[in-house]
């Protein structure tokens, strides 16, 4: 995944309204429910399907850390699907998104005017289109260098163009060095 793929996932998992389980026992249950099968779970981890019993029985308490994180990445991003597709229609129709990052900003501007890039810590409200549109992207297998580029125009039309108050001849924002980047919705 890439960070705004990333940054995405957190934000689904902020929205939750009811914990995911956290015992092992209870994640494997759970798992086995949305797979249908010992053998299906153990093939999203990694793992025999003997493993994936003993995990459900008991029998084995202590995974590898390695194959702890997967199961609960697996939990995690199969729980409550209503709620984030309700939120994220929220946000796509309504709500917008508000992206908090540290990153170097370049962008092509006029001759006589500064175009060098320079780290900026942004935190910024984008409009519901933009979330409407990275959410399709993500859907649809977008790299995220394109979901990047999405960013980058809704922080050029809200953030360094004020919705059309000020630098309109500056084109082409890019987003590179990403330090770090959170979205909420």
């Amino acid at each position: 995944m890439g960070e705004i793929e990333d940054a995405i996932e957190r934000a689904d998992r902020e929205s939750f309204t009811k914990d995911p389980p956290k015992t092992l026992k209870g994640q494997i249950g759970y798992l086995i429910k949305q797979f249908g099968s010992a053998k299906a779970v153990a093939q999203e981890i990694g793992v025999t399907a003997d493993s994936v019993n003993r995990y459900r029985r008991g029998a084995r308490k202590h995974p590898p850390a390695d194959v702890a994180a997967k199961i609960d990445d697996a939990v995690r991003h199969r729980w409550q699907p209503l709620v984030r597709k309700r939120r994220q229609r929220q946000a796509a129709a309504t709500g917008g998104i508000t992206v908090e990052t540290r990153a170097r900003f370049g962008y092509t501007a006029p001759v006589g005017t500064t175009d060098d890039g320079r780290f900026r810590r942004l935190t910024v409200h984008l409009p519901p289109e933009y979330a409407q549109r990275l959410f399709d992207a993500r859907d649809t297998g977008a790299s995220d260098q394109q979901m990047r580029g999405i960013i980058a125009e809704g922080f050029k039309e809200v953030y360094f163009q004020d919705g059309g108050s000020r630098a309109m001849g500056l084109s082409d924002v890019e987003i590179n060095d990403i330090d770090y980047l959170d979205i909420d919705y």
